[in-house]
């Protein structure tokens, strides 16, 4: 016991010891840190883009450097802006994309090409080079003048396809049994319950999804290539691609080149001698220094973020979530402040509850009441991210952002005959009143109670329906019909009524700024970027067994632990109204 504690107070003092240097560290970094990039970047750099990075909507900042070598990571705004800003920083000379499996969507993907494609105007150099080529990260190499593979490397194109896991058999095996509830007939969220495969119009959606989501990577190839998209698609089909020679001589990419020859290019491009060192600069470290230009405007539009699923309450976990309590909070500082004329919503969301996104939908109205409010809408914008999003002015969506799924669903867990089979546990219950004991995980619904559910669910999508048919101005049997919890595209959404326009961020910004007839501004971000460090604090002071156990099953079954979350997920959804999207609806 005492060599214990003393061994936990050396720990400790350690560990206070080190948040104080790293405190003063990070004060004299930010003490000292250049206020203009240009002062910041060497001459003939080299901006970096690692494909390999998750961007999210929004940056996060570290305030204890110590604990993390990597310091800030850019959001995909502070990237766009990073960016657009390189295109008239005269130290910038060029980009190269390093290529990986990215872990992006692919409406990140396509925002960062077109910030990409419009630095390429200003007569500077984008190199792409990988010593392996995934298909998502060529998609975005296709807009550099020159793509080099690793002579032994592989590159990537096949198409697209979506895989589901259903698990009807592991429940009737556990003896647990799901009485769902849904309102649409494409609204597949639940489908892993209560099938074994795909049903016809879930498939339907899926393959509308991945035809248009390909459509656009066969457009981008073929600017690359200068061959027609049936060429590319035909090669796709046929599996041309096995080496990387063939590769080049389909001229998919221009070079079958190690990394020091690749060097030998840049040197070249930016004139800089085989002695010296290339001066890189990682978009990350580029990005945070753009943010530190921005000068102040008296008038303000604010990009508000929606990143994650939908919750009630507060955002107890640190995670990426939309929490309802929170983001109220977040709508009425906003709505409140006078120097922000408008607000562009940022939502990345498949949804979650039908609760807390009605909760966040009004807040949104009062503050639709003071200014001007537009939507942009990321990888996913789609159920409780489309509710949230709906009573706009202006909604703008990328050309394979996922939205829609207008539709609602429910699910509760029968448990009884697991307790019974399984554990031998049995349960007898005395009531006072026909309802007293519902809901109940312990015993079947009765019919007239599973008619009451229903009945709930149909209520909330005739909601939904209406908020949808009175902000975007619609008749609701024309909402209705390209509702039934369907997804589409963002492209197939500008077609249907669902958005206004495609286009990112910046054109969301503009839309809102015009609306509120400014023409000087500044763009700020809300919520505050979370800080690295705080969140470690914060899961330390949470850490418990269950969080070891599910460490340890991560371990233990690789790619079962991505099932074992699903599961969790749909059990933790137990006798909740959810406007959700098509379970983990993943294309590749």
């Amino acid at each position: 016991m005492f060599f214990a504690s003393m061994l936990a107070m050396i720990v400790s003092g350690v560990i206070i010891v080190a948040v104080i240097v790293g405190l003063v560290i990070g004060a004299v970094s930010k003490a000292t840190s250049p206020k203009s990039v240009s002062t910041a970047v060497a001459d003939n750099s080299v901006l970096v883009i690692d494909l390999d990075n998750e961007f999210h909507e929004q940056g996060e900042s570290n305030s204890i450097p110590l604990f993390d070598d990597g310091g800030y990571n850019a959001g995909l705004y502070d990237a766009i802006k990073a960016i657009e800003y390189a295109q008239t920083d005269d130290k910038i000379k060029g980009i190269l994309i390093k290529t990986a499996s990215s872990p992006n969507g692919f409406a990140t993907l396509q925002q960062l090409r077109a910030a990409i494609k419009e630095f390429k105007g200003v007569n500077k150099f984008v190199y792409a080079y990988g010593e392996d080529i995934p298909q998502n990260a060529y998609y975005v190499a296709s807009v550099a003048d020159s793509i080099y593979l690793n002579p032994v490397g592989d590159m990537e194109l096949k198409g697209t396809a979506t895989q589901l896991a259903f698990f009807k058999g592991t429940l009737e095996k556990l003896d647990l049994k799901p009485e769902i509830f849904y309102a649409g007939k494409f609204k597949s969220a639940t489908e892993p319950l209560r099938a074994d495969k795909m049903s016809e119009p879930n498939r339907l959606q899926i393959a509308a999804l991945q035809a248009e989501i390909w459509e656009e990577f066969l457009k981008a190839a073929a600017e690359h290539v200068n061959a027609p998209d049936t060429t590319i698609h035909n090669w796709a089909n046929t599996g041309a691609v096995e080496f990387p020679e063939d590769a080049l001589r389909l001229k998919l990419v221009d070079g079958l080149l190690y990394m020091d020859e690749v060097e030998q290019r840049i040197r070249t491009k930016t004139g800089t001698k085989e002695k010296d060192e290339i001066k890189y600069v990682k978009l990350d470290e580029y990005a945070e220094r753009v943010r530190k230009t921005n000068e102040s405007e008296d008038e303000r539009v604010a990009v508000l973020f929606a990143e994650g699923g939908i919750v009630d309450g507060d955002n107890e976990d640190g995670d990426r979530q939309i929490a309802s309590v929170d983001m109220a909070k977040e709508i009425r500082k906003l709505a409140k402040n006078d120097k922000v004329k408008a607000v562009v919503l940022r939502v990345n969301s498949g949804g979650g509850s039908a609760l807390a996104s009605e909760v966040i939908l009004r807040e949104l109205e009062l503050l639709h009441k003071k200014k001007p409010l537009v939507v942009s809408m990321g990888d996913y914008a789609a159920s409780g991210g489309y509710y949230i999003a709906c009573q706009a002015d202006s909604i703008f969506a990328m050309p394979n952002t996922i939205t829609g799924s207008i539709g609602v669903f429910g699910v509760m867990f029968n448990v009884s005959e697991m307790m019974k089979n399984k554990l031998g546990v049995t349960v007898d219950i005395e009531k006072n009143a026909k309802y007293a004991d519902f809901p109940t995980a312990m015993r079947p619904l009765t019919e007239d109670e599973a008619q009451r559910v229903q009945r709930s669910v149909d209520n909330i999508y005739t909601i939904f329906k209406t908020r949808v048919a009175k902000g975007r101005k619609m008749d609701i049997a024309l909402v209705d019909s390209i509702a039934q919890g369907r997804v589409w595209t963002g492209k197939a959404a500008l077609k249907n009524g669902l958005v206004d326009g495609l286009g990112g961020i910046d054109r969301a910004v503009a839309s809102a700024a015009s609306l509120a007839k400014l023409k000087d501004y500044q763009v700020i971000t809300a919520p505050s970027p979370s800080d690295k460090f705080e969140k470690m604090m914060s899961r330390m002071g949470k850490f418990s067994s269950q969080a070891a156990v599910q460490a340890a099953i991560q371990e233990e079954t690789g790619v079962g632990y991505h099932y074992y979350k699903q599961m969790k997920k749909l059990y933790n959804m137990n006798g909740k109204t959810m406007m959700a999207m098509p379970f983990e609806l993943t294309i590749q």
